[in-house]
């Protein structure tokens, strides 16, 4: 439906518009010559304006950039904002950690540790947790922790699963149907086929045809896709995984950092899941680095035991700075304070106006495009129905499409996840926020369509 050459000059337009909108961001870019690829971390340079907006300060879910723009965000940093923008409880916490209490990293426990732990318990069900800096961590030590109980080598993936920067989970479906290394992956340490095995998400055939090799330690899962579209499970999929995982004599890790947006204990809570180790990240700390991992009371005592395993020193299960007290202050803070179940209420019925919204867009004009739901976060995909997979969710990228509409939102002050079509919502958001973008996304597709 969508005219190439008019979008073509709609998106040169908008990009005119954003540099003679930003001019201080574009100088601060151009003279950023000691930052590999001008940007502290180079996944900043997806930039549908040809520079990135520089940050000048952010409340709840509000964003100002260098040039005095005002912007409502719903990317809320790709999930790890989600409280909100220097949520006032986890700002007290960390200021009384700071420069009341002291202590920023030590090496030592507080007692702030186990409240965390406990609230964890009674979120997600797992019975023990260990801190780390990041969900990547974290699924970095648990795996080895498996690896370590089961003895076996491979992990399997779901096809465009986003786990960070797992080496092992850089593994998709390739053409033959095998594994292959996903594409663009850098400077993998070996092929990842030695390391990983993968299957379609929704694809039980395929899942149990890689579990039957019976060299698999661990399948990390996402409970839905959320980096490329929020890919939902198919009824019953879930259990039918659980039931494979446990015949085939592997543990079922479940990665909730972002699923996390299902609710207050994530999908395993919401959804009723019974995983062998949980992790998540991002989100529980309220910007400040922070993760974690559960697991079942059976799999600590197994682990603990094990006297040839390094699980103090330099075992590859830690990090200096991983449960810091500041770390753990703005877990406990963020927890017990901000992303509470309440909060969760009005957040996901904030992300349901949302949907309906986008939806009743995509059906007025007749777009083939959908939308999807998971708890306080939705995203749209250029396509219908909504893939079942990931691989067929990355198909229905348009890169031209998706950078036209981001550019042209965010020069009328709305900002989604730059590397998808991904709306979230924090506690702060409200309906008006989500109405502005409704307004500004139909006048996008009216322009689009020539109307």
């Amino acid at each position: 439906m969508i005219d190439r050459a008019r979008l073509a000059e709609l998106f040169e337009r908008e990009r005119r518009n954003f540099a003679e909108r930003n001019p201080r961001s574009a100088a601060a870019y151009e003279n950023a010559s000691h930052l590999f690829g001008r940007v502290p971390m180079t996944w900043m340079n997806k930039k549908a304006g040809g520079f990135p907006l520089y940050i000048h300060g952010a409340r709840g879910n509000r964003v100002t950039d260098i040039d005095g723009h005002e912007y409502i965000d719903f990317a809320l940093g790709d999930t790890g904002a989600m409280a909100g923008h220097s949520a006032a409880p986890v700002v007290d916490a960390v200021g009384h950690r700071i420069f009341e209490q002291g202590g920023i990293t030590t090496m030592l426990p507080t007692e702030d540790a186990e409240w965390v732990g406990a609230e964890l318990t009674r979120r997600f069900g797992m019975d023990v947790w260990s801190f780390s800096l990041t969900a990547t961590d974290a699924n970095r030590w648990a795996i080895r922790l498996a690896r370590a109980l089961t003895g076996r080598p491979k992990i399997l993936f779901h096809s465009y699963c986003y786990h960070g920067s797992v080496d092992e989970s850089l593994i998709v479906v390739g053409p033959d149907g095998e594994g292959m290394s996903r594409p663009g992956n850098v400077g993998a340490p070996v092929k990842v086929t030695k390391t990983s095995r993968v299957a379609e998400f929704n694809d039980l055939e395929g899942l149990e045809n890689q579990l039957r090799h019976g060299d698999v330690a661990a399948m990390l899962i996402e409970p839905a896709l959320t980096n490329i579209g929020i890919v939902l499970p198919d009824p019953g999929y879930h259990e039918a995984v659980r039931e494979l995982t446990r015949r085939h004599g592997t543990l079922l890790l479940i990665d909730e950092t972002h699923t996390f947006s299902a609710g207050p204990g994530g999908a395993t809570k919401a959804w009723g899941l019974e995983p062998d180790i949980v992790v998540i990240g991002k989100a529980i700390g309220g910007g400040i680095p922070s993760g974690a991992y559960g697991l079942s009371g059976e799999l600590a005592e197994s682990i603990l035991a094990r006297d040839d395993l390094d699980l103090v020193d330099m075992g590859g299960v830690g990090g200096t700075l991983a449960g810091s007290p500041l770390s753990v202050a703005a877990m406990r803070a963020t927890l017990e304070k901000v992303l509470t179940d309440s909060a969760f209420e009005v957040m996901i019925e904030t992300a349901t106006v949302f949907t309906h919204g986008v939806q009743r867009v995509i059906d007025e004009y007749r777009l083939p495009w959908s939308i999807n739901q998971l708890g306080a976060r939705a995203e749209y995909r250029f396509a219908t129905p909504y893939p079942r997979n990931g691989t067929d969710a990355a198909a229905s990228a348009d890169g031209e499409l998706e950078d036209f509409l981001h550019l042209y939102l965010a020069n009328r002050g709305i900002l989604l996840t730059p590397f998808h079509n991904m709306a979230l919502m924090c506690p702060q958001t409200t309906i008006a926020d989500v109405e502005t973008h409704h307004d500004v996304f139909e006048q996008a597709v009216r322009e689009l369509l020539g109307r």
